[in-house]
């Protein structure tokens, strides 16, 4: 998807970060020896081949006068620091990280070269696979998720900006929401609902946020497109920029994309029941990724309306239970 934020290199440039990272390496004598990789809607992803014949990924922040919201800040440090540490956990499949470099000399903004991974990713094989096949993986979908969560931290919130950490859940989650808000109040967003609206359904809910004591680690990115698929296995899971330390049923497998109802990736994770409190607070997660979603198309321009369609509704779905309930 076309986006403001992608930041786009040459050819030239390519090959100078590839020499820095690999000792001189230089790219591959071929046209096909730097492809980008188009799914992603954030960073600038490529295919890169080396002139010794192995294909690593790079990818590249956005330039550094692009507007990001306010959790995207030093998100792509988060993303290296992130698998780094799941891969000391060998039940989760993530890619190997080369080289980060944050100096800023060979390229605008920060990148890295990591691990290319085996297969496709489950967004493209989705429909071609059995019945039987596609349960097995989104149950495997649910037990990688639960070991992520495995990870524990100090305080709540993201790594990146301090503004957005807590030492409690519900004031962490609170100062998030609230930055989706001035987020949206710089580009003069409007919603079917006032900003105070939103506020207000959010203090209403508030007090089951206060069950979460225990800051989890959280992916909250984990949709098909970020999941490769081989041999009926799920071998690796991408894109670890958004992550912070939360209640884990922030998970997208927590929110009612594809069912309202219990999905395999549930039983996988061994979480198919759910109190009143912890209704609540899916609700308001999906209320949160509901406003950054639609917030985000006015900072990434993208070239399609199916994001800014698909997120309205999705407010209006998430607002509605939470003023009912």
């Amino acid at each position: 998807m076309k986006s403001r934020t992608k930041n786009n290199k040459t050819r030239s440039q390519i090959e100078a970060m590839v020499a820095r990272a690999f000792g001189g390496m230089t790219l591959a004598d071929d046209d096909g020896a730097v492809c980008e990789l188009k799914d992603g809607w954030f960073n600038a992803v490529y295919s890169i081949r080396l002139a010794n014949g192995q294909d690593v990924i790079l990818k590249i922040a956005p330039p550094p006068d692009a507007e990001v919201m306010s959790y995207e800040k030093n998100i792509m440090a988060t993303e290296v620091a992130t698998m780094r540490l799941v891969r000391q956990n060998p039940t989760i499949p993530v890619p190997n990280i080369y080289f980060f470099d944050d100096t800023h000399e060979v390229c605008d903004a920060d990148y890295f070269f990591m691990e290319k991974l085996p297969g496709d990713t489950l967004a493209h094989v989705r429909t071609l696979l059995p019945a039987a096949t596609l349960v097995s993986l989104e149950y495997q979908v649910g037990t990688i998720i639960r070991e992520i969560n495995g990870f524990r931290g100090t305080c709540f919130g993201y790594e990146g900006n301090p503004d957005l950490r807590a030492s409690t859940w519900k004031e962490a989650f609170i100062r998030i929401m609230e930055a989706v808000l001035e987020d949206a109040a710089r580009k003069r967003v409007m919603y079917d609902y006032s900003y105070d609206e939103i506020r207000d359904v959010v203090q209403k809910h508030a007090a089951a946020l206060e069950e979460v004591t225990t800051p989890c680690l959280v992916h909250w990115d984990a949709w098909d497109y970020n999941f490769f698929v081989q041999h009926e296995r799920i071998v690796g899971i991408i894109d670890f920029e958004r992550a912070l330390w939360a209640d884990p049923l922030m998970e997208a497998q927590f929110r009612p994309f594809f069912s309202d109802g219990i999905t395999n990736s549930m039983r996988g994770y061994g979480k198919t029941s759910f109190t009143f409190a912890e209704t609540q607070r899916c609700y308001l997660y999906s209320l949160h990724l509901a406003l950054v979603m639609h917030t985000e198309c006015y900072y990434r321009n993208y070239d399609t309306d199916e994001i800014f369609n698909f997120s309205k509704d999705f407010i209006a779905r998430s607002m509605a239970w939470l003023r009912a309930n």
